[in-house]
C-alpha cells in the first residue's frame, strides 16, 4: 500500500523536466557529467542546513517567487505574491459567523481552482497549522504549473493523503469529485481562494449555459471569463464557507452578460 501511494504521489512529477539541452553539453556523457556536477553542488549546499520540510519547502517557494519576479507581468498564472497571498488566507480563515472572534479552529476543505505553483493553498495551511485544514483541493490548467504545485506542497510536509491537485481546466470542469450530483457525496468546501487570469478568453459552447454552475446566473461573455471563475468558486462553497478571490475591477461595472450576472449574483447572495 506503502508504494502504491509513493507511486501515486510522484507519478509524472517530472515529466516537464528536459535533461537533454544542448546548453548542458554535445553528447550525453557530457550532459550527464554536468547533471552529476550540479546535483552534487545542491546536495553540498543542502547539507549544510536543517533538512526539514519546513526548509526545503520555503526555499523552493522562495525560488518560485525570484523567478516570478523575473517574469514579469506572466509570473500572475503561476504565483500569487506572498502579501496578497496572506490577505487572502486571513479573510477565508476567519469565523463566517462571527469574524470578530477570529480564526476558525478547523477547515475541513478548502479549494484553489487556479492554484498556479500552489502557494496560496499553502498560505491558508500555514494561517491554521498543519492541523488546521482536514484536505486541500486544487485545479489547475498549465502542466508544467500543474507539476510545481505538486512539488511545492510535498516539500511543505503535506502528506499526499491530505491534499489532491487535479489538471484540468477548472471551466470545462472535468473534476469528478466536482461533478457528483449526489447530495450526500457533492464536495463543499469551506474555504475558496484564487488568483484565476485576468479577462481570460474562453469560448462556452450553448451546452455551457446550462451548466449546474452557470445556468442561474448566465454565461461570461467569451472576451472575460471573470464571473465564470467566481461562478465556478461560489457553487461549491459549504453554507458557511468564504471566497476570496481577485478578479479585475470590470467585473465591478462592464456592461452587458456582466451587469445580469451581477444583479442574479448578488440576489443569490442576499438570499443565501
Amino acid at each position: 500500500m506503502e508504494n502504491e501511494s509513493f507511486e501515486s504521489t510522484f507519478q509524472g512529477l517530472f515529466s516537464e523536466i528536459n535533461l537533454s539541452p544542448e546548453k548542458l553539453g554535445r553528447d550525453y556523457s557530457a550532459r550527464n557529467g554536468k547533471l552529476c556536477t550540479i546535483i552534487t553542488k545542491i546536495a553540498e549546499g543542502i547539507s549544510r542546513f536543517s533538512a526539514s520540510s519546513d526548509i526545503l519547502g520555503d526555499a523552493y517557494e522562495y525560488l518560485i517567487g525570484q523567478f516570478a519576479a523575473g517574469s514579469g507581468k506572466k509570473a500572475g498564472e503561476f504565483y500569487t505574491p506572498q502579501q496578497i497571498s496572506t490577505i487572502l488566507s486571513e479573510i477565508v480563515t476567519l469565523d463566517s459567523q462571527d469574524p470578530t472572534t477570529g480564526k476558525r479552529s478547523k477547515l475541513e476543505r478548502v479549494l484553489d481552482f487556479a492554484c498556479g505553483s500552489g502557494s496560496l493553498l499553502l498560505n491558508v495551511r500555514h494561517q491554521l497549522g498543519k492541523n488546521g485544514i482536514g484536505r486541500i483541493y486544487g485545479q489547475e490548467k498549465n502542466i508544467t504549473t500543474y507539476s510545481l504545485a505538486r512539488m511545492n506542497i510535498l516539500l511543505h510536509g503535506v502528506k499526499d493523503s491530505e491534499f489532491e491537485i487535479h489538471h484540468d481546466d477548472s471551466l470545462l470542469n472535468d473534476w469528478d469529485c466536482l461533478n457528483e450530483m449526489n447530495p450526500a457525496k457533492m464536495h463543499r468546501f469551506d474555504a475558496v481562494v484564487a488568483n484565476p487570469s485576468f479577462s481570460y478568453r474562453w469560448d462556452p459552447g450553448e451546452a455551457m449555459g446550462e451548466d449546474f454552475r452557470f445556468r442561474n446566473y448566465g454565461l461570461a461573455p467569451k472576451s472575460a471569463a471573470d464571473f465564470a471563475f467566481l461562478l465556478h468558486g461560489f457553487h461549491f462553497l459549504s453554507p458557511d464557507g468564504i471566497m476570496a478571490i481577485i478578479l479585475p475591477h470590470g467585473v465591478l461595472f462592464r456592461g452587458g452578460a456582466e451587469a445580469k450576472i451581477r444583479n442574479f449574483w448578488r440576489t443569490a447572495i442576499l438570499m443565501r
